[in-house]
């Protein structure tokens, strides 16, 4: 008996593959008797008539699976709008990397009914949610990311000046390119690029990775997953720094902002294949050795 009966599909517009593999998902999960749903891009790339049509901010109200087709940017997009539903999200890879779409296009027939099967592995991932409060006192929340929160110049090369504070508690006043505030999920990407750890996805952690900071003192920081991290933009600044939840500006922040990052209350339900591993993908993705077996002459 399958264990969902209702799946949502979303694919990534503008790549040949992503089409090929949804029309094969179609005819997959109608094969097998499932009710499908689409969000309205995934509906114009099918071009799918007789579907129940849905915005991508509601579509897991309506299914109790989603299945994502494209890349890991695709999944950080689709993650924020479902999360709080709590429907699980599995994806299907069709971009470079794929530490969160790691179903492979050829493995596709078998992935599935080993998924309505009940033969998965389910992790949480958890995201943050980024507000500001500006000089007025206004509170007002700008959007959450499941990757990293990331404070930056904009098109502007050049420095910007603010105060880091962890739990209310005054950590350094720093002149950078800015700061990168990722969760575990996120320390394989943009954090990794800017010199910071790589993190086990299963931590209750948060990095701040300085980006060329102006003091060579100035390192990564790993702090407690449930910490409240308060970025001040300096208040004399003449520059408007940006703020970018997983990659997509939200914020044209202004000199004396306190841009506030926390965990958000609610995670992301991750489907992976039943054999999955986070080091094998990294041992794949990132090109670490593999095993070097010894054998007895």
């Amino acid at each position: 008996m399958a264990k969902f009966k209702t799946v949502g599909l979303v694919g990534r517009p503008g790549h040949a593959g992503v089409l090929d593999t949804l029309r094969r998902l179609l005819t997959i999960l109608t094969d097998r008797k499932l009710k499908i749903v689409l969000d309205a891009d995934t509906e114009r790339l099918l071009k799918a008539s007789g579907l129940k049509v849905y915005a991508r901010e509601v579509l897991a109200r309506h299914c109790d699976l989603v299945m994502v087709v494209g890349g890991d940017g695709t999944m950080l997009n689709v993650a924020k709008f479902i999360a709080s539903d709590q429907i699980p999200v599995i994806g299907i890879n069709r971009g470079r990397l794929g530490f969160l779409t790691d179903i492979l296009p050829e493995e596709l027939e078998a992935r599935v009914d080993e998924l309505l099967r009940g033969d998965f592995a389910r992790e949480s991932r958890f995201l943050l949610d980024v507000s500001v409060r500006d000089r007025k006192g206004k509170l007002r929340e700008l959007g959450a990311a499941l990757n990293d929160v990331v404070l930056h110049p904009g098109k502007a090369a050049q420095m910007i000046e603010f105060e880091l504070f962890i739990d209310d508690k005054f950590v350094y006043s720093q002149e950078s390119d800015g700061l990168i505030v990722a969760t575990p999920t996120g320390s394989t990407a943009y954090a990794l690029s800017a010199g910071g750890p790589i993190m086990h996805p299963g931590l209750n952690a948060v990095v701040l990775v300085p980006m060329y900071p102006h003091s060579l003192g100035s390192r990564p920081i790993v702090v407690d997953g449930d910490s409240e991290i308060r970025i001040v933009v300096a208040a004399k600044g003449r520059l408007h720094p940006q703020l970018s939840c997983d990659g997509q500006v939200v914020y044209t922040a202004s000199a004396g902002d306190e841009i506030i990052v926390a965990k958000k209350a609610v995670q992301l339900q991750l489907l992976h294949p039943s054999e999955h591993s986070f080091y094998q993908s990294c041992r794949s993705k990132l090109g670490w050795g593999n095993r070097l077996v010894r054998t007895d002459d």
